[in-house]
């Protein structure tokens, strides 16, 4: 059988193979490294080259994949955004043990497309986008000219277009503030395709186990941000190496029509749903700073330890004299931190050692009992460090802690600089 070329939609790539309609049981993703053989035994589906078009457009119903999720009880905001599946505790073990599967389709997407782009987002943000090629991927942070940060976007390099993942808070801005820089010969669309998107995220230390079963095992153990491009129900999905918060795991991007299927098939895998409360008590846990919290005008990229989306000698960005100068100077005088602490404890909250201010708690969210705080914060950097005590407030104590997310960041070494 030969390979042909599939008619996508312009944010997805345009060579993919067709996963014919199956029951969701026995439901498989196909991909290109498969070489089109065909599986009949053991309800093995079969594997198509044939040519499928796809429709932008919205399905007819714009909240399916919210139906499907509250018909088992999950709770859905006015926003539709799933809140809880009434299962916090579960959820958060099977993220420290197993898998679970979260709906991030609130977060943005922006699809920025023209010959130009690659160039353009390389201006504009702190990640080197001209060493990248399709298939890859990559952190990037968009600050202001001084450095301080609006927001980190994890960037996929298709074929034709970056899709740019954001948080829902900046998606906006961020989209605003790119059309403000394109200027009148830049060959360079910014689109917004939120609304046109499904977006998932796998997370836990079983997460590949899950893609195996589901035939994607060629993805395990490649590089953050490696992603491909698959029909799922004649539909179109890339599924990428990482996510959100942390460089294992996985992200789905799919048509809304397709969003149901695929998360069925993925809870037919053993995966544990988790709602946005839950995430957000995660993302604490693990340490990603957030708009609006860690990330203000307040603080600057380097202090809230951004260091693998930062390129230091691509050359002239927005922010980057700040940022050279800091390092140049030796100029950041504080980081952002975990805490260990003892009791609950309000975000703003000033943080002391000895009676004596050192830095301010920025997040606080309870564990998977009534035992468990933790925090984020920054903390002087002659203030205190990893494993000392402090005081949160009038007498909460607390344990600066490495957290998952930031301890993954590698600052440059004295003799050596990102590419």
């Amino acid at each position: 059988m030969t390979t042909t070329t599939l008619s996508l939609p312009s944010f997805w790539s345009q060579s993919a193979l067709l996963l014919k309609p199956c029951l969701l049981r026995n439901l498989r993703f196909s991909s290109h490294q498969l070489n089109n053989k065909k599986k009949t035994k053991n309800n093995q589906i079969s594997y198509s080259s044939q040519s499928s078009s796809f429709d932008l457009s919205p399905p007819p119903i714009d909240h399916d994949f919210l139906d499907t999720v509250k018909t088992v009880g999950a709770e859905v905001s006015g926003e539709g955004i799933i809140e809880t599946f009434h299962n916090d505790e579960e959820a958060l073990e099977a993220a420290d043990n197993g898998v679970v599967i979260v709906d991030l389709s609130h977060f943005g997407r922006i699809r920025v497309s023209g010959d130009d782009r690659v160039q353009f987002l390389h201006n504009q943000s702190t990640a080197n986008f001209e060493s990248l090629q399709a298939g890859q991927g990559c952190d990037t942070v968009f600050v202001t000219p001084t450095a301080r940060t609006i927001d980190i976007a994890h960037a996929w390099i298709m074929k034709n277009a970056i899709t740019l993942m954001v948080s829902p808070e900046t998606c906006r801005t961020i989209t605003e503030l790119l059309n403000k820089y394109i200027f009148f010969a830049d060959k360079v669309e910014i689109q917004d395709i939120t609304k046109q998107t499904s977006l998932f995220v796998l997370v836990g230390p079983k997460s590949s186990q899950v893609m195996e079963n589901l035939n994607l095992g060629d993805l395990v153990g490649k590089p953050y941000g490696t992603h491909q491009h698959f029909y799922v129900d004649k539909q179109p999905i890339t599924i990428g190496v990482g996510n959100v918060i942390s460089e294992s795991g996985f992200s789905l991007m799919t048509s809304p029509a397709a969003a149901p299927s695929v998360w069925k098939a993925i809870l037919a895998q053993g995966a544990v749903p988790m709602g946005s409360n839950a995430w957000n008590k995660l993302r604490v846990i693990q340490g990603r700073p957030a708009p609006g919290t860690e990330l203000t005008n307040e603080f600057n990229v380097l202090e809230a330890n951004l260091w693998n989306s930062i390129s230091l000698n691509k050359g002239c960005y927005k922010g980057q004299e700040t940022i050279a100068r800091l390092i140049t100077y030796d100029g950041v005088k504080q980081r952002l931190w975990g805490f260990h602490l003892s009791a609950a404890a309000k975000p703003g909250s000033i943080i002391t050692v000895d009676g004596k201010k050192v830095g301010k708690l920025t997040s606080y969210a309870s564990g998977r009992n009534q035992s468990e705080h933790f925090g984020l914060g920054y903390i002087k950097r002659q203030g205190a460090s990893e494993g000392d005590s402090v005081i949160v407030g009038d007498n909460i104590s607390g344990t600066i802690v490495e957290v998952p997310f930031l301890s993954q960041q590698r600052p440059p070494s004295s003799s050596s600089s990102n590419s």
